[in-house]
């Protein structure tokens, strides 16, 4: 996917600046919390109808996210909790921008299509968490989940395009991330089920091919 091989691109940049600017008295999870912090100003400013900036804003909150992980590896400091930390505070931010823009199509009078962006809105929730989950059940289980069309650096560009642009973009981004983060979440689960049949297959081959030594050791030792 382009942006994750343009986030890639940042982030080794984004490492470089943070050797250098490593000395700095700010630690990984800080700037994530600053992040987080400028991501909940966006969806107010989504929901007083400031669609504009909230955009701006969002853009450079998302600088935060790359961040954070750069220093964190800049100065070996990575740890377990920071990747926890910073995996959670982005679906407290995920959650915050959806309902910034629920906020603000409430405002837009009792039209047909209000109710069909409202709706849309919660269905794109519930497929952009579904796809973070999906991901790490799968992981604590054992089971590599990485495919997807739409992950998080899809989902908050296509956001920062529909903010500032406005009006039918944003109508449209929002249709769009409906439908599209449920289609990655059900990508997905189709990949863990591959991967759990194939397990499963395997598991009975071995089972078939010691239920076979079995009855040849048998078979031999009878006179």
């Amino acid at each position: 996917m382009f942006t994750t091989r343009f986030e890639a691109w940042v982030r080794r940049h984004a490492e470089r600046l943070m050797t250098a600017l490593g000395r700095l008295p700010v630690t990984p999870n800080q700037i994530t919390v600053v992040g987080t912090l400028f991501t909940f100003l966006a969806a107010v400013l989504a929901g007083f109808g400031e669609l504009r900036w909230a955009g701006v804003v969002l853009a450079f909150a998302g600088t935060f996210d790359i961040l954070d992980g750069a220093l964190a590896r800049s100065t070996r400091s990575a740890y377990p909790y920071g990747a926890f930390l910073d995996s959670t505070l982005d679906r407290y931010s995920e959650g915050a921008m959806y309902l910034g823009l629920a906020a603000y199509f409430a405002g837009m009078g009792g039209s047909a299509l209000q109710r069909w962006l409202i709706l849309a809105t919660v269905a794109a929730l519930a497929g952009s968490f579904l796809v973070s989950y999906v991901r790490a059940r799968a992981q604590s289980l054992g089971f590599t989940c990485e495919t997807g069309i739409f992950a998080r650096p899809e989902r908050v560009v296509v956001m920062v395009v529909g903010l500032i642009l406005g009006g039918w973009v944003l109508y449209a981004v929002v249709f769009l991330l409906a439908v599209l983060t449920n289609l990655t979440a059900l990508q997905r689960i189709r990949e863990v089920w591959l991967q759990g049949r194939a397990q499963r297959l395997e598991r009975q081959r071995e089972a078939a091919a010691r239920s076979t030594a079995a009855t040849t050791a048998s078979a031999q030792r009878l006179p």
